[in-house]
């Protein structure tokens, strides 16, 4: 039902034909943290035109890798965890690629990922959604609140949600459901003020404050379908 009203309000998400790399995906994914995604993309896209191999970031001054993705926020911090990782990868499998993770079971590669300082189960899951293409369900704050707040699960924190899921969400629909939430949650059911007047899913939703928030609608410039910029679908 949610994965149907919600295809219906927002559309049904297409992933790129081609996959990312999934080093790309994993950067991107670290360069999400604490920022936008318009922001976090310009930063990709200003770190790859600055190191057009991997290599070349490996290699670089923290400094100089900092100064390139500067638009992204956090980037001295950022610079630092991208060279460690980097250096990991090259250490663990002689270059820095990750393609071992494409035939390998998804519980040890996520374990593989998270094993790298700074990726947490949401970063590890969205390198095997949407570069590996397969069966597996990030979550983040969005996906964690609409869940909680709909009666799907009762947890506490996003990675609590992700191990709830886990066996819940109907093969083939990972990626449609993850990308929706995500959309619905920053559109609609949002943190503060959600704007429940518009939600399809009102009569099966468990939030206490939907009464309250029942008067709130979606503004008519705004239409649900409007897809606003997500980083992952442009790496």
């Amino acid at each position: 039902m949610i994965i149907g009203a919600l295809e219906e309000l927002l559309g049904v998400p297409k992933q790129k034909r081609e996959h990312p790399d999934p080093v790309e995906l994993l950067i991107a994914t670290l360069l999400s943290q604490h920022t936008n995604d318009r922001n976090s993309h310009r930063a990709f896209v200003s770190l790859k035109k600055e190191f057009p191999d991997w290599n070349d970031v490996l290699a670089a001054p923290a400094k100089r890798i900092a100064s390139a993705i500067r638009i992204g926020g956090m980037a001295d911090q950022k610079s630092l965890r991208i060279k460690e990782i980097l250096r990991v990868l090259k250490k663990r499998y002689g270059s820095v690629d990750l393609s071992v993770l494409r035939d390998m079971d998804v519980d040890r590669g996520l374990e593989e990922l998270q094993s790298l300082k700074g990726v947490g189960v949401k970063t590890a899951a969205c390198v095997f959604l949407f570069s590996l293409r397969r069966e597996v369900f990030p979550v983040d704050t969005h996906v964690h609140r609409v869940l909680n707040r709909l009666g799907v699960v009762t947890t506490k924190t996003p990675e609590k949600t992700f191990r709830e899921m886990r066996g819940l969400v109907p093969p083939g629909t990972s990626y449609s459901l993850h990308t929706n939430l995500i959309r619905f949650g920053r559109l609609i059911c949002r943190a503060q003020k959600p704007l429940c007047g518009s939600c399809p899913l009102y009569t099966v939703c468990e939030f206490p404050g939907k009464e309250e928030g029942r008067s709130r609608t979606l503004p008519s410039s705004r239409t649900p379908g409007e897809h606003r910029f997500m980083l992952l679908d442009n790496v």
